[in-house]
């Protein structure tokens, strides 16, 4: 059965017979090449001069600097006809048009029409055929193009231009009759999905032109042939009924005018801009929706004329894992759509060479000349007419982390880049991808795969089974951990498919919609399991003699391609083993060492340092093996939740006098005395930031009775004195309550046990050889004031235990930046402070007068509304509270010149926030230890984006 909503896959189009197409020789420049640089400025100069075309094939009016205005597609052609590859002729409508039609209610400007009847000609030029001609009918494609590649999330058309006439004309032409009818029926198909709306309602489970086919499949032949075994005489009963379902949907004819279903097409693209998938997916990769999409009108080749032509999409190199290798799939006999559609089962592209040796040859020659000129991975779209190859897209391939390193560090010895373009190839948001567990190698010997597809996706992932987008999403929200099983994916999937570990396909192979987007997500992928047999009516799987249920788990190996049954263990990941564990196979690994030459070129690209948020050793060890140099956050209220110390502190907060206060806190010292002396031997000399205790006291104590009763006969108290104390430190808002310095402020005690405790760990540790540079910070100030009292409590401290152990310690005081008031008074706190460290967490909260814990009961629709861009808790918001960040580094700095500046708030880790910090000019940036190895990237590919 025809592979439903064909256009909407990944759109892989191609192209009408042409002898004449532009090939080989370079195209003539009609206009200056547009520098990178300017090209920024291309909407506006096309703006005022009203040029809404440009052209591409023998003359060729755009470049592959011109990606704002003409779309990655419509850029990437022009320069493909530049460098003289066989591009089939055609027009680019600019991204100018697609925002004057949002901003004049879905109409066109006035010189547009003209100047699209100037490009039709000059491709019937090219060509030498007519659009609409009884003799030898020009057909075309229509599709987007926006700046960024969204593969498969807007809409495109092919085959444009056929009617009842046109049809007889190409069949006469070509003396191919099939191959006209097979044109004709996927046209309408098309159309009348993208263009007329004709679409799966909401009580039905397929797609209605899908149900076309499948009828007439069982009427005369009983069972599901495949469609090139469709004869003419089925095409022409296809097309028939096609034309009925579109008058029933839709109440009027299937348009007949070859300039009718063109407007109407390049209106369906331009309209796919805003649709569901398309918002979806933008939001997900930050891509802004003023940019608009270009649309590509272009003439058609045909890969379905018979056995020597074919329709493909290839890979330079291996996108899922990097090997150099020319990678990717073809069908003989067959449409673009096709290939992605996932109804036949394309064959690798290596076969080419013995089935069309001579197009295998120039291919080999087009994926070296593309690779010469672009410097970098492309993804491209080929269809082969009659032997003769026809490019119609190239792009940077979409890849894994793990392709991507192994790309920059193989392009980098191959002196086709330098080593900074090597750091700036990697995405920073991708970089995890290459810490992620694998399958344990013991535990996979006991198990047997039941089985085998394509490697698309690297990793390993376990998850409950879930077969529609909507129930993966539920049940992620849920907190399970969720494998989207598919027949194959489409478009519509993608919230399921963010929402999942991992990514099951029965059908589709290493260039479809899922194998696809998985590597640009990271996520695990295999495709076209054929033994996985998924039933969506039943919600089940079968594999074999086994029958799994949506809710049962499973796991799949996107590097080998495997599917088991049930939950398979999983171990650390090459680089985690050769780091954290000290593994010396996994040292020796490519991956291990091209993650180690990596590492290197960020230190010696990087500006910013990158220290980690650790308040154990552990944690602080794995973050130095990482790459961190320091400590930007220790949390020390995280120390006192630890074993029987939490009852002690518990004794400190009901405590009802300053001597039971101080007993109760000299049981607490020498725990963290013990946990500081553990991370300074941990950070061998690194500084370490440690932030006095922060959280409101209430929320060390236990609120339920059972909980309370056990407290009390644990400590001895009675259980009403417990209660008496919860309800007295109630506060209606406890963000903003008694916490940070306030406590610090109203019981000095605890900060002088927690400055006593630094000071003698670091005494301690000094004594033994080790380097110590504790920085001591005191948060939530406001008020320079609020610090001075703390500091005179820190400076004492200090003072006795210098006098008592008799050394002489290195330490700093400074702050935490985290209300408004703090940032705007930056210069008076600066006098005292010898540091700030900017915690964005409650910044942004304090900030935008929003709770992070209760955000997610609107942030969502503000995304939506575009009301914010980016979630503001994980990404820095740049205008506004950037600014409160910006205007404390000023003032701070105008005071003293030397005081050191951090940030220590989840957005440490986020690489947007970091390209931020890196404009700003902070010292460093703080994140989890995992995160390390992000965060330096994204410090080296901002200081190499502002050199």
């Amino acid at each position: 059965m025809a592979k439903k909503k064909a256009a909407k896959k990944a759109a892989k189009s191609v192209a009408t017979k042409s002898r004449t197409v532009a090939k080989k020789a370079p195209a003539k420049a009609v206009s200056a090449r547009t520098a990178p640089a300017k090209a920024a400025s291309a909407k506006t100069v096309a703006a005022k001069a009203g040029k809404y075309v440009y052209q591409f094939g023998r003359k060729t009016d755009g470049n592959g600097g011109m990606k704002p205005l003409l779309g990655g597609k419509g850029a990437n052609l022009a320069e493909m006809c530049r460098i003289g590859l066989p591009v089939p002729p055609g027009f680019t409508i600019t991204t100018e048009v697609c925002t004057y039609y949002y901003d004049n209610k879905r109409t066109y400007p006035a010189a547009l029409k003209a100047q699209m009847q100037a490009g039709i000609t000059a491709i019937e030029q090219q060509t030498g055929k007519k659009f609409g001609d009884l003799k030898n009918p020009l057909l075309v494609s229509v599709r987007s193009g926006a700046r960024d590649s969204m593969p498969g999330m807007m809409d495109t058309i092919l085959n444009l231009g056929l009617n009842d006439q046109t049809v007889e004309a190409l069949s006469k032409k070509t003396g191919n009759e099939r191959f006209a009818w097979d044109c004709y029926r996927r046209f309408v198909q098309m159309y009348g999905d993208v263009v007329l709306g004709v679409q799966k309602r909401p009580d039905e489970d397929h797609e209605p032109f899908e149900m076309v086919i499948h009828a007439l499949k069982h009427e005369r032949y009983h069972e599901d042939i495949e469609d090139t075994k469709l004869s003419v005489q089925d095409l022409q009963e296809l097309v028939v009924r096609f034309k009925a379902l579109v008058k029933e949907r839709v109440g009027k004819n299937f348009p007949a005018s070859p300039w009718d279903q063109l407007m109407g097409a390049v209106g369906a693209v331009f309209g796919s801009w805003m649709n569901d998938r398309a918002i979806v997916y933008r939001r997900k990769y930050n891509i802004p929706t003023e940019w608009g999409t270009a649309v590509n009108v272009q003439a058609m080749v045909y890969g379905n004329t018979g056995e020597r032509s074919g329709s493909g999409v290839a890979f330079t190199r291996n996108p899922a894992n990097g090997v150099k290798e020319f990678y990717g799939e073809f069908l003989i006999n067959a449409q673009g759509e096709d290939v992605v559609a996932g109804v036949r089962t394309p064959e690798p592209v290596a076969e080419l060479k013995k089935q069309m040796p001579k197009a295998y040859a120039e291919l080999e020659r087009i994926r070296q000349t593309l690779e010469k000129h672009f410097k970098d991975v492309q993804d491209f779209e080929f269809t082969i007419e009659d032997d003769s190859v026809y490019m119609l897209q190239t792009r940077n391939g979409k890849r894994t982390a793990m392709a991507a390193l192994k790309f920059s560090i193989d392009m980098f010895r191959e002196k086709l880049i330098d080593w900074k373009t090597a750091v700036m190839r990697n995405p920073a948001d991708q970089l995890e991808q290459l810490l992620a567990p694998v399958f344990d190698t013991t535990e996979l010997a006991k198990v047997k795969a039941i089985a085998t597809g394509l490697p698309a996706g690297p990793g390993a992932a376990s998850g409950q089974i879930y077969l529609n987008a909507e129930r993966a999403v539920t049940a992620a929200e849920k907190g399970e951990q969720v494998l989207l099983v598919r027949v194959e994916t489409s478009p519509e999937d993608l919230r399921g498919m963010i929402a999942a570990e991992g990514i099951l396909t029965a059908r589709g192979g290493v260039s479809s919609h899922a194998a696809l987007v998985a590597r640009q997500m990271g996520k695990v992928c295999v495709c076209g399991a054929a033994a996985v047999e998924v039933d969506y009516q039943g919600r089940k799987v079968t594999v074999g003699d086994q029958t799994f249920k949506e809710g049962d788990w499973m796991s799949i190996d996107g590097t080998a391609g495997k599917v088991y049954a049930g939950r398979v263990k999983t171990a650390p990941s090459e680089i985690v083993a050769g780091l954290i564990e000290g593994d010396e196979a996994a040292r020796k690994t490519e991956k291990f060492r091209n993650f180690q030459q990596l590492m290197k070129w960020c230190s010696d690209a990087s500006r910013m340092s990158v220290r980690t948020n650790a308040d154990t050793p552990e944690q602080t060890g794995n973050a130095i093996a990482f790459g961190a140099v320091g400590i930007g956050l220790c949390r020390t209220e995280h120390m006192f939740f630890e074993g029987d110390r939490i009852d002690a502190m518990r004794e400190m907060i009901l405590a009802e006098s300053l001597e039971e206060r101080k007993a109760a806190l000299a049981k607490l010292l020498p725990y963290q005395r013990d946990d500081f002396a553990g991370i300074f031997r941990a950070l061998k000399g690194y500084p370490a930031t440690i932030r006095f205790l922060d959280p409101p006291l209430h929320e060390f104590l236990p609120h339920t009775e059972d909980q309370q009763k056990d407290l009390a006969r644990k400590i001895g108290v009675k259980v009403e004195r417990i209660k008496s104390r919860v309800e007295g430190l109630h506060e209606f808002n406890p963000m903003l309550g008694f916490r940070g310095c306030r406590l610090g402020i109203g019981y000095p005690e605890i900060s002088e046990m927690q400055a006593r405790a630094v000071f003698e760990a670091a005494a301690l540790v000094q004594k033994e050889g080790i380097k110590v540079r504790p920085e001591i910070m005191i948060p939530l100030v406001g008020f320079r004031k609020e610090l001075d009292l703390q500091l005179e409590v820190v400076h004492k401290a200090a003072r006795d235990v210098q006098a008592e152990q008799k050394v002489k310690l290195n330490y700093m005081v400074g702050t935490m930046i985290e209300v408004p008031r703090g940032a705007l008074t930056a210069d008076e706190i600066a006098q005292s402070a010898e540091f700030f460290s900017f915690g964005t967490n409650d910044l942004t909260q304090t900030g935008l007068g929003m709770s992070r814990d209760d955000s997610g009961s609107f942030l969502p629709q503000y995304s939506e509304l575009e009301i914010v861009k980016k979630n503001p808790f994980a990404t820095i918001d740049g205008s506004g509270v950037g600014q409160l960040v910006d205007i404390a580094v000023t003032k701070g700095r105008q005071t003293r010149p030397d005081i050191k500046l951090g940030i220590c708030g989840e957005h440490g880790g986020d690489p947007d926030s970091i390209r931020f910090f890196e404009k700003v000019g902070l010292d460093y940036v703080s994140c989890s230890p995992y995160r390390v190895p992000v965060a330096r990237l994204a410090a080296a590919q901002a200081a190499l984006a502002k050199a």
